[in-house]
């Protein structure tokens, strides 16, 4: 008999319908179609997502209240700070682009971040909620629009230029946004979608 649409779910990479029965820690399942991991619940992967978000979360409000980077050249000397960097953008005008500057660097990722422990807390405790589905859906949402990763790249390869022409101070933000970028990426890498949804399922009246 085949199995209800509800019991299944589609394979990201080639929208195959796959029946997943239940699995343990450590087991995976994948697509049979392309080999795409449907799904590798981990254990205490919610209370360890959960650890790291608010770890991410802590990093982040440090990297927004000291210095991000000192810039000294020919007697003169400029210290930026992250939500700074979005000021001077909009007051010369670019108030697009402090937009797109400081909302996937910053903006977006706070609010995953919110979004997340706001989820897994009541989750974790086993606690009915009628929002955990709609913030579910807000939070894999705003996934792509977060550039973290590419944010602490582009800081690093910019660094390599800006260092032949002044003297660079990496100041607290920068190291604890590198940290925030490590706790951010390891919550999301921990949370597994399946087992977040029938979790979330479990707990929706």
């Amino acid at each position: 008999m085949n199995a209800p649409a509800e019991e299944r779910t589609a394979c990201v990479e080639c929208d195959l319908l796959v029946q997943i029965g239940e699995l343990q820690g450590g087991e995976r399942a994948a697509c049979p179609r392309c080999g795409h991991v449907l799904t590798a619940p981990k254990a205490d992967g919610l209370t360890r997502t959960l650890a790291y978000a608010l770890a991410a979360c802590v990093l982040l409000a440090l990297a927004n209240a000291f210095p991000f980077i000192e810039l000294k050249a020919k007697g003169l000397e400029q210290v930026m700070t992250l939500p700074r960097t979005a000021v001077e953008l909009y007051r010369d005008g670019y108030a697009t682009l402090a937009v797109l500057v400081l909302g996937p660097i910053v903006a977006i990722p706070a609010l995953m971040l919110a979004t997340l422990v706001a989820l897994l807390v009541p989750l974790r405790h086993g606690r009915k909620a009628g929002w955990l589905v709609p913030a579910g859906r807000f939070l894999f949402v705003l996934g792509p629009w977060s550039m973290v990763e590419v944010f602490v790249i582009g800081v690093l390869v910019s660094l390599v230029k800006i260092g032949a022409m002044a003297s660079v101070v990496m100041g607290i933000s920068f190291w604890a946004y590198v940290g925030f970028a490590f706790c951010f990426t390891a919550a999301l890498s921990s949370l597994d979608q399946l087992e977040l949804w029938r979790e979330i399922e479990a707990c929706t009246p």
